[in-house]
């Protein structure tokens, strides 16, 4: 089970106790916010695609939507999201528990910069009823990213986006 080896992985690194797990389902950027009592834009949602062939994450803030200009530029194709079959085929988290922890070789995650303006957020654990609350830098250790993006739209006031 996911959330198994989602727990796991932060077993090794002495955290487990903080993965999070609700009686609700916590599967949508509000549901996680209900069940977290935060702000939906604290949710750091993760969401799949494929490129070229090979399956990326990007970890995205709860109010960041993907910009399809952004997303070309910085990836050279269209935005493609998984079904939910090839998200748990090809990541190895069902759609819902998607997150950047303990996923299958060869998945390239990206942080997108929406995350940047919190402290801390919450990304799911490996289900749909699952949260971790990690700081920037630890989501940032933890996740191992190949870099950091700016694909995103309507968080950021400021820019017009």
């Amino acid at each position: 089970m996911s959330i198994e080896k989602v727990k796991a992985f932060f077993a090794a690194h002495g955290m487990e106790e903080r993965v999070l797990e609700f009686e609700t389902s916590s599967a949508t950027v509000e549901l996680a916010a209900q069940a977290l009592n935060c702000e939906p834009c604290r949710i750091a949602k993760t969401l799949s695609f494929l490129v070229n062939g090979s399956p990326i994450l990007i970890v995205v803030a709860g109010d960041a939507k993907i910009d399809n200009p952004k997303y070309k530029a910085q990836f050279g194709t269209k935005a493609k999201m998984l079904s939910p079959d090839e998200a748990v085929e090809l990541v190895g988290h069902a759609v819902g528990g998607v997150c950047p922890f303990a996923v299958n070789d060869g998945v390239a995650v990206y942080l997108d910069e929406s995350l940047r303006r919190f402290e801390t957020v919450f990304p799911a654990a490996g289900s749909s009823n699952s949260a971790i609350e990690l700081t920037i830098d630890e989501l940032e250790r933890f996740s191992a990213p190949v870099c950091w993006v700016d694909v995103c739209k309507g968080w950021n006031a400021e820019s017009g986006d």
